[in-house]
């Protein structure tokens, strides 16, 4: 199974936010969208950082409430590991997991950003495919 067909039924849509944008700003655009990390950006389509609920849960406690004034660039990551939509799911959960990141931007050959996967995305698309399976296997034996 690859990226492609798990964005096939989650879609691609991507929040961003400037880098410049305030930590308190994020916070809102994270409860809005009821997501875990958004892709820093300034045109929406480079991969300049990534920034999660980690990266303010870790700031706030190393460096107290004045960093929800600061920008987003203070606190993002930004060695960004990406992934591209024709890359196994197996492979990006193994990234994952050995990387310690549950968020992944999607980048076409250009590194262009066209969608983000969680690690949600990956264990919901693998539970599937195991139900799916499950089904055949079960009609196999029925017949």
């Amino acid at each position: 199974m690859k990226i492609s067909d798990v964005l096939r039924s989650k879609g691609q849509g991507v929040v961003t936010i400037a880098p410049d944008e305030t930590v308190s700003g994020l916070l809102a655009l994270l409860y809005e969208n009821r997501i875990g990390a958004c892709v820093v950006s300034t045109d929406g389509t480079t991969v300049e950082g990534i920034v999660s609920e980690r990266d303010v849960v870790w700031s706030l406690h190393s460096e107290g409430t004045g960093v929800l004034l600061g920008p987003v660039s203070g606190i993002m990551t930004r060695n960004v590991t990406t992934g591209r939509a024709d890359d196994e799911v197996s492979s990006l959960a193994a990234t994952m997991t050995n990387e310690r990141v549950r968020h992944v931007p999607i980048v076409d050959d250009d590194g262009a950003l066209t969608a983000i996967v969680s690690i949600g995305d990956i264990v919901k698309s693998r539970l599937n495919e195991l139900q799916s399976e499950r089904d055949q296997l079960r009609d196999y034996i029925s017949q």
